[in-house]
């Protein structure tokens, strides 16, 4: 069978399949037969470098430093084929996940760390989807309902699964899950102001927004906002940020605020509260910004106060 060569084509069909089990790259000791396990193998000047699963490398008390996910590419591709590594090892190192790629006669694989594993099939998946001719579904922007919440915390679980400060992995539960369990249950939860984005019946992003305070002044708190990471950079959060704040004149309120960078939420006219004269609660430092909505009542002074789950982080 002949492999297919066009790149559009080859994009579009990847279909990418996670292979059981974890794997590693140790270097083989010299004169040492080789065993039955070994799934790849690489011979350098310097060694021959096997590739095999964790249990037969700790089996066989060999050394490594890298265990990794196996994804296969269940395309067809031409080894002559020009642009489907470069293509899929950009997508991946934009969402700063590593990539080794091992090519195969009949399908390339790709071993990428374990942590990111999910990540990158969703960054993969989405890959695919922008290089077919089906046109996008429809982004439906709704109220959340109860019914809702487990993928909304999934979802949120995913979106933080790497941190946005540090830009590492988070291990364990990320704290935005917590915290998002939590908003739904208090006092100040603003049922008209958790909103999700659904296409084609997923839900693909959320963002909530709860009562908080500067004095006896009503505003709102929002955060977090969140997007699967296969459809993070489409637009998705501005379209939950543009729906929060058209809901939010619509009813009334004062003004918005929120923790994130200014270069990012300056495009929805927030700015850094300290501006309007409102002080960020503390720990939240030079981040904290403000948008003054249709009826913002100017001469505002005071220190931010969140709802109380945030208060307990």
């Amino acid at each position: 069978m002949t492999g297919e060569k066009d790149i559009r084509t080859l994009l579009a069909s990847i279909h990418p399949i996670l292979r059981e089990g974890e794997y590693v790259y140790a270097l083989w000791p010299y004169g040492r037969p080789l065993v039955a396990g070994i799934e790849a193998a690489v011979r350098e000047a310097e060694g021959l470098t096997v590739v095999l699963p964790r249990a037969e490398a700790d089996k066989l008390e060999l050394p490594y430093d890298f265990v990794a996910a196996w994804i296969t590419l269940e395309v067809h591709s031409s080894l002559e084929a020009i642009g489907l590594t470069a293509a899929v090892s950009a997508a991946l190192t934009d969402a700063r996940i590593s990539c080794n790629v091992l090519a195969g006669f009949h399908h390339d694989h790709l071993l990428v760390p374990v942590a990111d594993a999910d990540r990158a099939l969703e960054i993969l998946h989405e890959l695919a989807a922008e290089s077919s001719d089906q046109p996008a579904p429809e982004l439906v922007l709704r109220s959340e309902r109860p019914e809702d919440r487990p993928a909304i915390l999934e979802l949120t679980a995913a979106a933080f699964s790497v941190s946005p400060v540090t830009g590492l992995p988070v291990e364990g539960e990320p704290v935005e899950v917590g915290l998002l369990k939590e908003l739904f249950d208090c006092e100040e939860y603003l049922p008209q102001f958790s909103i999700v984005a659904e296409q084609a019946g997923e839900v693909v992003g959320h963002v909530i927004s709860t009562r908080g305070w500067v004095g006896d002044l009503e505003l709102l708190g929002l955060g977090p906002i969140g997007v699967v990471p296969r459809l993070q950079r489409h637009g998705i959060g501005s379209a939950l940020m543009q729906e929060t704040v058209s809901r939010a004149n619509a009813a009334g309120e004062r003004g918005i605020a929120l923790l994130g960078g200014p270069e990012y939420y300056s495009r929805f006219g927030f700015v850094p509260s300290v501006s309007l004269g409102i002080e960020p609660p503390e720990r939240w430092g030079e981040h904290f910004q403000l948008l003054p909505l249709a009826v913002w009542p100017g001469g505002v002074h005071g220190r931010f106060r969140y709802a109380g789950p945030f208060e307990r982080l």
